[in-house]
């Protein structure tokens, strides 16, 4: 059980308790339905307003692959979005990437984005949980033995 669930709110009072639930009610709360990811790779959203960047801006954030940042003065730069920083105006606020081939992590302003692509390849695109679990019974029914628990590589 997380900390809420436990009864551990940071908002609540030390002295407060929650209700746990019942056994039979956390037996269902197990098994969680999954998400589906959004595919991505190659698109390259409408940039129109403040709200539209900062929006695909988080996109960019949760996707695993590379972007391409073109900026207001015509320049292009392509790396990995592993930071953000999201203030009250849009020069307040910064993204941060990893470049290919060197150790440079560049901070552009969001107020000098002028449009955003997703270029590169979504590397945890089908690595799923449950694709693992399909692999695997796959590899069980041909009768392959020994089979290894340890993830993939994502390259």
């Amino acid at each position: 059980m997380s900390g809420r669930e436990h009864g551990h709110d940071p908002a609540l009072p030390h002295h407060a308790s929650v209700a746990v639930p019942a056994a039979s009610a956390t037996d269902e709360l197990e098994v969680v339905p999954g998400f589906e990811r959004e595919n991505l790779q190659g698109w390259i959203p409408d940039l129109a307003t403040e709200t539209d960047i900062r929006a695909v801006i988080e996109k960019a954030f949760d996707y695993r692959g590379d972007v391409t940042i073109s900026r207001k003065d015509g320049s292009q730069i392509t790396g990995y979005l592993f930071d953000r920083r999201a203030g009250k105006t849009l020069g307040d606020s910064v993204i941060r990437l990893m470049l290919p081939d060197t150790n440079q992590r560049p901070a552009i302003p969001y107020s000098e984005i002028a449009g955003l692509a997703f270029t590169g390849r979504d590397t945890a695109a089908g690595k799923s949980y449950e694709a693992w679990v399909k692999k695997y019974w796959e590899k069980r029914q041909k009768g392959e033995k020994n089979i290894s628990i340890e993830p993939e590589r994502l390259e």
